[in-house]
């Protein structure tokens, strides 16, 4: 008997035909209910709606409203290798090639015609201020041509392999564009150095591989990012930014050994590079030659 009340219970609580009620609430609670829910969400989809138009009218297709970023800009090596090591052996063009094919594609669009045709010859020594005239936008900004052919010995033009075939490798340096970077001040442009990074081989003590290293050649002259190529605009106001570079020959490296190499940019409105981030204004990296004679 308790159950059957139990379970007539359950059903007049599901649905009362005596009062018409349906989970307790008759069709007009049910509908109030329904319609303040309904006005609610709407309420807020409105809400959502007019803070997102407000924050879309204060963005800029073009740059960034509000930049947040480290005031040392990283640095990277073409070719990479794995975990930036480049490891090759001279007489097994096998080992080499890929390396000669990456930096094929990666200076490509160097090419000195397609410079020549989508790029501006600027004045160089200064920055390419391109500034907008007040509500006037100047877009699309001009870039500056950067022609492989400024790369000279690694330029790949007279020497299709980048000294790979003769274990003196160029490796190329890039540094990671920064919207609004002014490298320099009083016109001195920025240049990278390269040395022998030091390592730890003990507790207290630190080797490096200096007479190992041998002598570098720079690519332009004395390794300098030329004021002309900033600051730079961003991807949308410069579609076709050339990244200025600079190449590293290594000349005569010690062959059958891993040498330990670490290049810096050196600039007198650029901070140096915190210990805690090893690509911020550097980059390590190891160079192994073998050789069979």
């Amino acid at each position: 008997m308790a159950k059957d009340d139990k379970k007539n219970a359950w059903k007049e609580f599901f649905w009362n035909p005596r009062t018409r009620e349906f989970c307790g609430r008759t069709a007009s609670s049910w509908g109030l209910i329904l319609l303040f829910y309904l006005a609610f969400y709407i309420f807020l989809a409105g809400l959502f709606a007019l803070t997102m138009y407000v924050m879309l009218q204060t963005l800029d297709d073009h740059r960034p409203t509000y930049q947040d970023r480290l005031s040392t800009p990283g640095m990277m090596i073409r070719p990479k290798g794995e975990q930036l090591e480049i490891v090759y052996t001279m007489e097994y063009t096998e080992t080499w090639e890929r390396y000669v094919q990456a930096l094929n594609n990666f200076l490509s669009p160097y090419n000195d015609s397609v410079q020549a045709q989508k790029n501006y010859e600027c004045k160089p020594d200064q920055y390419f201020i391109q500034e907008d005239s007040g509500s006037l936008k100047n877009f699309p900004k001009r870039s500056c041509q950067f022609k492989r052919s400024i790369l000279e010995d690694c330029s790949g033009i007279t020497d299709r392999y980048y000294g790979y075939d003769e274990g003196k490798p160029c490796i190329f340096i890039k540094l990671n564009r920064v919207i609004g970077l002014l490298p320099a001040r009083d016109r001195q442009p920025p240049y990278v150095t390269c040395g022998a990074k030091k390592y730890k081989v003990g507790n207290d003590e630190w080797a490096d591989d200096s007479d190992k290293l041998g002598e570098l050649a720079y690519f332009p002259p004395n390794g300098t990012f030329n004021l002309m190529y900033y600051p730079y605009y961003g991807k949308k106001a410069q579609v076709n930014y050339s990244q200025p570079l600079v190449a590293i020959k290594f000349l005569n490296i010690t062959m059958n050994e891993d040498v330990n190499v670490e290049c810096r940019i050196n600039a007198n409105n650029i901070p140096e590079g915190s210990e805690r981030d090893k690509f911020a204004g550097r980059i390590s990296f190891k160079l192994r030659i073998n050789s069979r004679d």
